[in-house]
């Protein structure tokens, strides 16, 4: 049958046939006899099936499984893994985005897949103990944290520097070396080592003191959680320092994070003068803003 006008040169009859029994809009097309099948001649052929009703659901394209076995494996899944695995696809993330796709154009109801990434966190991943040799790696995360908390913009810097942290504050860019100190030593101090070896390929050469003119801040982080800000000034020429001796300079607390109740809770937190000068003048009147101290409980102050 041709309608008005038509310049076809098959049948809705031969479309029929085509439909059904290829897999493809291109196939049907060179079924027809249609060598070039440009957008425009697949246009045409889709408005004529649209208007004949024609079933389409077999199609593949250049997939290996039809929109009806889509419809039909989904249901029955418990995730995209199993779903994959019945359209005989490949597990992989363009796969996985290729057939949420056709689902979701398809309107197959898909909320019941769980997917492993989706799937509730076991809370006994969290529940380790602290490891505290992991403090030093985690040091540097703190001080950001801790100077952003403040209104400080952070950088790191892109080569190899004696400072780890380029913090921007109200009197200018401070250069900020960042240290820990995992354990107390057998009298229970904390020592902490503040000391650098030199840039040779010897590891056992000896530490030796940062030039106070390279950098202008410590930042020191105890396995107990208190944090210090000292002035490079204030440790200039030494290689290890007990922090038991600059309890001016503590400002703040992080001892949650590390699986321990706040190391003085009672303790006035305070920071010290040339913290709030360098910081700015807002810490004058509200001190206890300049603490980072975090509790359990999901309380900070």
């Amino acid at each position: 049958m041709s309608t008005p006008g038509d310049r076809r040169t098959w049948t809705d009859d031969q479309l029929r046939q085509a439909v059904e029994s290829n897999p493809s809009w291109r196939a049907v097309a060179r079924a027809l006899g249609l060598k070039g099948t440009s957008a425009g001649t697949i246009r045409v052929i889709k408005r004529h099936a649209a208007r004949l009703e024609l079933d389409t659901s077999h199609f593949t394209g250049q997939r290996r499984w039809s929109d009806q076995r889509l419809r039909e494996v989904v249901p029955g899944a418990s995730s995209w893994a199993e779903v994959l695995a019945g359209l005989g696809a490949t597990d992989d993330g363009a796969n996985r985005a290729r057939v949420k796709g056709h689902a979701v154009r398809l309107g197959v109801d898909y909320s019941h897949l769980k997917s492993p990434i989706a799937q509730p966190t076991p809370t006994g991943v969290f529940v380790q103990p602290v490891r505290p040799e992991m403090l030093r790696y985690s040091a540097a995360a703190l001080a950001m944290a801790w100077f952003t908390l403040r209104g400080c913009a952070v950088a790191l810097p892109i080569e190899p520097q004696t400072y780890d942290l380029l913090v921007t504050t109200s009197q200018g860019i401070q250069r900020v070396q960042v240290k820990s100190c995992a354990t107390r030593d057998k009298r229970g101090y904390w020592h902490v080592g503040i000391g650098r070896r030199p840039y040779v390929l010897d590891k056992s050469a000896s530490k030796m003191p940062y030039d106070p003119e390279s950098i202008d801040l410590f930042f020191i982080v105890l396995g107990d959680g208190s944090i210090y800000v000292i002035p490079s000034s204030v440790l200039a020429g030494r290689v290890g320092m007990s922090a038991e001796n600059y309890t001016a300079y503590r400002v703040g607390d992080a001892s949650s994070l590390l699986g321990g109740a706040a190391v003085v809770p009672d303790a006035p937190r305070r920071a010290s003068g040339y913290v709030q000068e360098f910081v700015g003048s807002r810490f004058l009147v509200d001190p206890k803003g300049f603490a980072f101290d975090v509790y359990s409980g999901s309380q900070a102050v």
